[in-house]
C-alpha cells in the first residue's frame, strides 16, 4: 500500500468509525459531497485549514491522523524551519555530523566554543583538515576563552573535573601553533567583559549552518544540549546566534602563546 493509499484509508476509516458518508460529512462542515469525495480520491489534495478543522471535529480525530503533512508544514512554517536537529546532549550528536559540516564548508569555519577542545579529540587529522581548508581559501577562526582569566578559574571550580578548562584551552592553542606554517587560522581570546557570555554559549559556524550549545549549570560542554541550525532567511535563530558570536569576535584580543 502506498503512502497516498494509506492516507486515504485513514480518512475513510475515520468516516466509517463516525458512521458518516461523504454526503453527511459534507453537510456537517458546509462543503459539497464532491469535495469530500475528492479528499478521499486524492491524498495529496489539502483542504483549507477551516475545512480540515471542521472535518476533524466531526470525525473526532486529530488532524495529524488524516492530514499529517498539513501539521508538519504548519510546524515548520516560521523561523523554526531553521532547526535541522536538536540533541539533549552534545555528545549525542555523531562525530560524523561534525565531520560533514567541516568538510562541506567552503567559505568560513568559525569555532567560538570556550575551549574548542573536542574537535582535536573527535575529528581525525583535524590539523591537516584545517590546513587544507585554509589552502583552499576558507576563512578559519577560533574564539577562545582566556586560560588565565578570572571566568576561566571560576568555571574550573564549578566543573571540578580532572581536565581543567585552562588545560583544554592550552591544548587548542598548541594545535593552532602547528597550523601557523599554513598561514594559520585567525584566533582571538574573548575580552574579559565578554568572557561570562562566551563561556555560557558555544557557537560553531560552518558557512550557512551553525551548531549551538548553551552550557547548563555545572555541566561541561558534551553534557549540555545542542541545536543544529541551517539559515533560511533574515532574522532567524541562525542570524541571532551568529550575530552574538561576531560581536564577541569584534571585541576579542589576540591569542598569545
Amino acid at each position: 500500500m502506498s503512502q497516498g493509499d494509506a492516507l486515504n484509508a485513514a480518512l475513510r476509516s475515520a468516516m466509517s468509525d463516525a458512521r458518516l458518508s461523504p454526503r453527511s460529512l459534507a453537510a456537517r462542515i458546509g462543503v459539497t459531497p464532491k469535495t469530500v469525495e475528492r479528499w478521499l480520491a486524492d491524498a495529496e489534495l489539502m483542504p483549507h485549514a477551516r475545512n480540515r478543522t471542521d472535518a476533524c471535529q466531526a470525525l473526532k480525530v486529530d488532524e495529524q491522523m488524516i492530514w499529517p503533512k498539513a501539521v508538519q508544514d504548519r510546524v515548520k512554517s516560521g523561523h523554526d524551519r531553521e532547526l535541522v536537529q536538536s540533541y539533549p546532549y552534545r555528545s549525542a550528536c555523531p562525530s560524523t555530523v561534525w565531520g560533514e559540516l567541516v568538510e562541506h564548508a567552503t567559505e568560513q569555519i568559525y569555532l567560538a566554543g570556550y575551549t574548542n577542545y573536542f574537535f582535536w579529540l573527535e575529528q581525525p587529522a583535524f590539523v591537516e583538515t584545517l590546513r587544507r581548508k585554509i589552502d583552499a581559501g576558507c576563512r578559519v577562526r577560533f574564539l577562545l576563552g582566556d586560560p588565565d582569566g578570572e571566568v576561566t578559574r571560576q568555571r574550573e571550580t564549578v566543573e571540578n573535573v580532572a581536565l581543567s578548562v585552562s588545560t583544554r584551552i592550552h591544548i587548542t592553542m598548541e594545535h593552532l601553533e602547528r597550523l601557523r606554517a599554513a598561514g594559520g587560522p585567525e584566533a582571538r581570546f574573548s575580552s574579559h567583559e565578554d568572557a561570562a557570555n562566551h563561556v555560557s554559549l558555544s557557537v560553531f559556524r560552518f558557512d550557512q549552518q551553525v551548531m549551538v550549545t548553551p552550557h547548563l549549570a555545572r555541566l561541561v560542554g558534551h553534557d549540555s544540549p545542542l541545536l543544529h541550525l541551517r539559515r533560511q532567511g533574515d532574522g532567524g535563530m541562525f542570524d541571532r546566534f551568529v550575530e552574538h558570536a561576531e560581536e564577541l569576535w569584534t571585541r576579542g584580543l589576540p591569542v598569545t602563546a
